[in-house]
């Protein structure tokens, strides 16, 4: 992400949506899917036993899913995909302990241009490794991916790991912290935001989401921490972190007043309420600037432990 410039430009993702059980079956709660309508309209009728579709399967196998190929595959839309220029796509699933709030679903194109990366790492004895990924026109940065493991602590997934919290890293080229920072650099990669996704069960999930100059994954991002604050007889979670084109620095220091929300105030406080994540279009309660927000929710010990919020 260029964070010195906010002019509109072509995103690396062009839709993203949530699904939310309802009985034995997903159904669509919110997504913003930009000019493709004919594709909106199609996800809208959809529904999705357990198993059964991309968000199905990241709730019948209990973890995050990539797939980087829709022909031939167990996506259900996938002529409707095609028609929308639509060819890869990542679902996330949310859980409360071994119940299951929502899946995310993040969808991408990809031309020679689009370049980012969306990253599912999985714990294997005391390392992560990647599960899979997708970088649009990254190549090289995919293969140094593909080629990396992470120790508990160690590079964005492994800090993670360690920390059980969202992190955010700036300036990927360049920074001692990213350990891919040289590939990062080439394929212009300057900011990646890392959060932890539990799922049931004692395996770790790191889910890292790393934006491009040129087709930044989002222009602003926020981490807000949700544990054991109250104010009155409301929940609050106070930001902690982030970083926009606009504004550049997000978070306050020692000296400055910490921005706060509480449940249901705003889209960061209706996720901080109902404990699933929102994905809000272009509208009168999306912050000015911006045509797309998610707001993602963070379970851990029965409670909400932090949100993170990407802005497009």
């Amino acid at each position: 992400m260029d964070i010195a410039s906010d002019s509109p430009v072509k995103t690396f993702v062009q839709a993203s949506e949530v699904w939310i059980p309802q009985g034995d079956r997903l159904v669509f709660s919110t997504g913003d899917y930009g000019d493709l309508a004919e594709f909106a309209a199609v996800s809208g009728k959809e529904s999705f036993a357990c198993g059964e579709g991309l968000p199905g399967k990241a709730w019948a196998e209990g973890r995050p899913v990539v797939l980087k190929g829709f022909e031939g595959s167990y996506f259900k839309r996938t002529e409707a995909a095609k028609a929308a220029g639509l060819t890869s796509a990542v679902a996330v699933p949310v859980f409360d302990g071994a119940t299951l709030k929502a899946v995310l679903v993040v969808l991408c194109g990809d031309d020679e241009n689009r370049t980012g990366a969306i990253e599912v790492w999985h714990q294997e004895d005391e390392i992560l490794k990647l599960d899979d990924g997708y970088y649009g026109a990254a190549k090289h940065f995919e293969w140094v991916s593909k080629h990396t493991q992470f120790p508990r602590g160690q590079g964005l997934p492994g800090g993670v790991w360690a920390a059980a919290t969202p992190l955010l890293l700036r300036d990927l080229g360049t920074g001692y912290r990213f350990i891919r920072s040289e590939a990062a650099g080439k394929a212009g990669l300057t900011t990646g935001l890392g959060l932890p996704v539990p799922v049931p069960g004692d395996a770790a999930y790191v889910l890292t989401l790393l934006s491009a100059r040129g087709t930044p994954l989002a222009r602003r991002f926020e981490i807000w921490d949700a544990r054991s604050a109250v104010v009155g007889a409301k929940k609050e979670a106070v930001l902690i972190d982030g970083i926009c084109a606009r504004e550049g620095r997000l978070w306050v220091d020692e000296t400055e007043e910490p921005r706060r929300v509480t449940a249901w105030s705003g889209v960061v406080g209706r996720v901080l309420g109902s404990g699933v994540p929102i994905v809000e279009g272009k509208q009168p309660g999306l912050a000015a600037g911006y045509d797309t927000m998610v707001a993602l929710p963070i379970h851990r010990d029965g409670e909400i432990s932090h949100i993170v919020a990407w802005y497009c």
